[in-house]
């Protein structure tokens, strides 16, 4: 797996219209870690593919009727398996964040790399999920000069009071 042209090789894409532009395309300064499943507790269902791509039936689940209008995105999945579905390339915006601060920093979508992780706040991550995402980080740290080991962070960490993952399940001893 390598880094071409802002997008993972060897993984699945599958592009998400839930981006913008960056203000600068070279201020790629964080990685947001996140957890999602849909349904809430369910994995390995079609549906994350289906929210980031506008395509999610409200009909489906009881749950979506909340959540099947929202805009949102992330760069990277990396499912239970640890494989991995990209929706938008690095240098461009994707919408992960929300209302967030990092150090002073308002709009964290603006700077950073967000990376969802199948699964939930009071499920363990799996052992794949970690050796996938510490694969990944790696070579985001080689690729993007402006990133660093210490800037890689919880959503909970950037939106306090609004958000809670990755959540207690995840353990960042095996981030390394």
């Amino acid at each position: 797996m390598n880094i071409d042209d802002h997008w993972l090789t060897q993984i699945h894409l599958t592009p998400s219209p839930n981006y913008d532009d960056r203000a600068n395309e070279l201020d790629i300064s964080l990685v947001v870690i996140h957890c999602i499943s849909l349904p809430p507790n369910e994995f390995d269902t079609p549906y994350i593919d289906q929210l980031f791509c506008n395509q999610l039936n409200p009909g489906d689940h009881p749950y979506f009727k909340e959540i099947y209008q929202l805009k949102v995105s992330a760069h990277l999945l990396i499912k239970r398996n640890g494989s991995c579905v990209q929706y938008v390339p690095f240098n461009k915006r994707a919408w992960h964040a929300g209302a967030s601060n990092y150090q002073g920093r308002e709009r964290c979508n603006d700077f950073s790399i967000g990376i969802e992780l199948e699964g939930s706040e009071t499920i363990p991550y799996t052992d794949a999920q970690y050796e996938q995402l510490n694969k990944i980080v790696t070579l985001l740290l080689e690729h993007y000069p402006t990133l660093s080991k210490k800037d890689i962070t919880g959503h909970s960490d950037i939106a306090p009071g609004r958000k809670t993952d990755p959540g207690a399940s995840f353990d960042w001893r095996r981030l390394k």
